[in-house]
C-alpha cells in the first residue's frame, strides 16, 4: 500500500516511530570515520543514550558498539488520570572490521555529550612477497 508524503516523509513515520527517545532512527548511530594517517578516528552519534548505556566488544577482529534505551515519558491530568504513557525500550549495534591484531588495549574510547570518539590504531599491513620468476628462453 502507497502512503502519501510530504516533502519526501511518509505521513505515518511519526505515527510508527519508536525509535531510542522517539528521535528518528536514521539518527542513532550515524558514524564518521576519518583517517588520521597511523589510526582512524570513529565519532558516532548516540542522542539520549547514556554513557553506561553503551558497551564497546572487540572479538575476532570485529569492534562492535551497541547502544541500549529505556525511557517514558508520562503526562497526568490534575486529578492524576493519565492522558499519555509512552515508553521506548530497545538496543541497537554497529560493527566493524578493525583487523585480527588490534586489541582492545590499542583503542581508546571517550563519550562526550552523546558522542562516542574512539581511536583505533591500522592494523600492520603484512608485507605480500613479490613473485620473481626467472625468464626461459
Amino acid at each position: 500500500m502507497l502512503m502519501p508524503s510530504i516533502f519526501g516523509e511518509n505521513l505515518m513515520d511519526d505515527f510508527f516511530d519508536y525509535s531510542f527517545g522517539g528521535g528518528r532512527s536514521s539518527e542513532l548511530m550515524r558514524t564518521d570515520i576519518r583517517d588520521n594517517g597511523n589510526a582512524y578516528e570513529i565519532t558516532m552519534n548516540m542522542p539520549g543514550v547514556k554513557k553506561e548505556d553503551v558497551k564497546a566488544e572487540l572479538k575476532n577482529g570485529y569492534l562492535t558498539i551497541s547502544a541500549s534505551s529505556n525511557t517514558s515519558k508520562d503526562e497526568k491530568d490534575g486529578e492524576g488520570r493519565y492522558i499519555r504513557r509512552e515508553r521506548y525500550c530497545g538496543t541497537c549495534s554497529r560493527s566493524f572490521y578493525v583487523g585480527e591484531h588490534v586489541t582492545q588495549q590499542d583503542i581508546r574510547a571517550r563519550f562526550e555529550n552523546g558522542t562516542l570518539i574512539l581511536d583505533v590504531p591500522k592494523e600492520d599491513q603484512k608485507v605480500v612477497e613479490e613473485n620473481h620468476y626467472i625468464a626461459i628462453e
